[in-house]
């Protein structure tokens, strides 16, 4: 059977919805290998210029489902005036960085400027941002507002409209706000609204508001398959902590073999990168690897060379593994069929199995709709602390202990008690002895602290030499404080343009300054230069072995970062 590869999944699948190529290299370019049930649904409505009224729930693929169309239109327009010719509504602070990031990554290279407008940040650089000139701006509704009556948000010259998750706006009260807005733009505009469910009140703005639209409704799909009788968990934590996260889960678990689920080709590689910078035993499987690359990496972890495979729902279609101890999903599928057929993957022929999900604080509305159709139980746990994960070590030494005692044969090593219980307690000799053997198993020093998943290790990939920040998530006040205080960054004179990617600064850091690759903080990357975070008690003896080493052959400059 012929392999298929990610541009020809793109060519036939995204193109095929009437996407340009520009587009298309753009979405291609970021690892999608598959058009979602509304991307496919919806996109072809929306470049045909009708006004729309879907029914999806979050974590379905809707932000493409709306921005790709939305940029291609726009990209197509006479943009001479750098007026905002789109404008797309969104609930919270959080959604609309998220969906500003990724208007972002689907304009590389168009020169559209897409600018987020949220409370909570500095109002002067928002002014001055739209006065450069804002394409497409992404906003909270009284935010918006805010900047209309200014005047500093012009949208008179509207061409597409986009209301995202309208329920949760008109839950938040922000009803006046949106009735406010729409009527300062252009009747002729083109509007799209989504919206999770269709209460009364959404039917009325849409009546109002949007243009015979077409009605698109992504309904549950009926979870396929008989569900599997295994452990199912999910841990809540912000997305730029998830792969802090997942190291914390994996030691936790200690699986024998695991499958981990991502959404995209790059998320998959990025994350494969991470995995191996820290000690871990990782294969990548996409659309965009050849059938020979694809069996040599099945080979090595179907013999035990490799323990996790890190691939995408695509390029995992049809693998035939006979033992898997857990199935861990990155991301939250974006339909319960496609959780069961991912978790029915290991607790097979009657052995035990775990599934474990990486989910977002906003998607408990994903995991409740899996529960309601697979009628089973998901269990949400907190991350492990620092005690649990030595808890675990220190229950692996004694299991380790009873076995050797067990299996008897210790006349060898008789003598060296013997002698020393001359001079010490025989209770101590043998604490000694527990200690001595604890800190060989875990490989790390056994009690030594490892740092909490606040802020590593974290890659945030920067726009140009602009400095990206790291959000601090949902951890507990003084947990964000602590971290902060024990952790400084670092500037490193090589970036993107040098072919820097966070293995090599953690490799280098590691490597030279003998520093364990867990302790290593949040991670970001620019054209030219980089910023890591490190321990701030080892910053200094970390800058000078870097100084006094190479990074991918290039002598760098490397400095504590400079606050202004």
């Amino acid at each position: 059977m012929k392999h298929t590869s990610t541009d020809e999944a793109a060519a036939t699948g995204f193109q095929a919805l009437g996407l340009t190529r520009a587009i298309v290299a753009s979405v291609t370019a970021l690892g999608y290998e598959e058009a979602t049930p509304v991307q496919r649904e919806t996109i072809p409505v929306l470049l045909a210029g009708r006004d729309l009224l879907a029914q999806a729930a979050t974590g379905t693929g809707k932000t493409a489902a709306f921005a790709l169309p939305m940029l291609q239109q726009i990209s197509e327009a006479d943009r001479k005036d750098r007026h905002t010719s789109g404008l797309v509504l969104v609930p919270t602070r959080e959604l609309a960085m998220q969906v500003a990031e990724a208007l972002h990554k689907y304009a590389r290279g168009s020169r559209l400027q897409i600018v987020p407008l949220y409370g909570g940040a500095p109002m002067h650089l928002q002014i001055r941002a739209l006065q450069r000139g804002a394409d497409v701006v992404v906003a909270t509704p009284g935010r918006a507002l805010d900047h209309l009556r200014r005047g500093t948000l012009a949208l008179e010259r509207l061409r597409v409209l986009v209301l995202d998750e309208a329920d949760e706006m008109l839950d938040m009260g922000f009803a006046d706000d949106l009735d406010a807005l729409l009527e300062a733009m252009p009747a002729s505009r083109q509007t799209a609204l989504f919206s999770a469910t269709m209460p009364t009140r959404i039917l009325a703005i849409a009546e109002r508001h949007l243009d015979n639209p077409a009605r698109i409704t992504i309904g549950r799909e009926k979870a396929a398959g008989k569900i599997p009788r295994v452990r199912q968990v999910a841990y809540i934590v912000a997305r730029p902590h998830k792969s802090a996260a997942l190291e914390r889960v994996l030691e936790s678990e200690n699986p024998a073999s695991a499958l981990v689920f991502c959404r995209t080709r790059l998320e998959v590689d990025t994350l494969v990168e991470l995995l191996n910078a820290h000690g871990h035993r990782a294969e990548a499987l996409h659309g965009g690897m050849e059938q020979r690359q694809r069996d040599r990496v099945m080979t090595r972890f179907r013999d035990g060379t490799a323990e996790l495979l890190v691939a995408t729902d695509v390029a995992a279609r049809g693998l035939d593994i006979e033992r898997l101890s857990h199935v861990v999903n990155y991301d939250v599928p974006s339909a319960p069929d496609a959780y069961v057929h991912r978790i029915g993957r290991t607790g097979r022929a009657g052995r035990g199995g775990t599934a474990i999900t990486l989910a977002e604080p906003r998607e408990h509305r994903l995991l409740r709709s899996i529960e309601a159709v697979t009628k089973q139980k998901i269990e949400v746990s907190p991350i492990p602390t620092v005690a649990d994960l030595r808890a675990k070590r220190l229950e692996l030494t004694r299991a380790a202990l009873r076995e050797r005692l067990l299996a008897g044969d210790l006349d060898g090593t008789r003598v060296v008690v013997e002698s020393l219980a001359t001079e010490f307690d025989i209770v101590e000799i043998a604490a000694a002895a527990v200690q001595m053997a604890h800190s060989a198993l875990a490989g790390d020093g056994g009690d030594r602290e490892i740092p909490a998943p606040t802020p590593a290790p974290v890659v945030r990939e920067a726009v140009g030499n602009r400095r990206l920040r790291p959000a601090r998530g949902h951890l507990p006040r003084d947990r964000q404080k602590r971290d902060d205080e024990d952790m400084t960054r670092l500037f490193v004179g090589a970036g993107r343009r040098a072919g820097i990617r966070p293995g090599d600064l953690v490799g280098a850091i590691a490597g030279e300054a003998d520093i364990e690759s867990r302790t290593i903080g949040a991670i970001e990357i620019a054209d030219g230069f980089s910023l890591v975070e490190v321990p701030a008690a080892r910053a200094d003896e970390i800058i000078t072995a870097l100084r006094a080493t190479k990074i991918r052959g290039l002598k760098v400059t490397v400095r504590r970062e400079r606050v202004k």
